[in-house]
């Protein structure tokens, strides 16, 4: 993989952390308020998509969802797929 390639998908994953974490933090708030809330659903697949460690961090940091069974095995279960699959895609690339 070329440079830029990686350029690229380290801005990717900077930006998809920074948006995750905000969104966490703006659900925390909401939270608090007795506002509308960002749906479970959201937050999973922003975790999906690449902010599942700003996410998790996040979630520590300012004590939110850290009850939520499904957020405290969840989140580290995505973790250890997207490892999975980045030391598997790294196999098949550079073999």
């Amino acid at each position: 993989m070329s440079a830029g390639t990686w350029i690229a998908v380290g801005i990717y994953l900077g930006v998809m952390s920074a948006v995750s974490a905000a969104v966490t933090a703006a659900d925390k708030y909401s939270a608090r308020r007795g506002l509308t809330r960002v749906p479970e659903k959201t937050l999973f697949l922003l975790a999906a998509c690449g902010g599942s460690v700003a996410m998790y961090v996040c979630m520590k940091l300012i004590r939110h969802k850290t009850k939520h069974l499904s957020f405290m095995l969840g989140l580290p279960a995505i973790i250890i797929a997207q490892c999975g699959a980045v030391w598997a895609a790294h196999a098949l690339l550079f073999r």
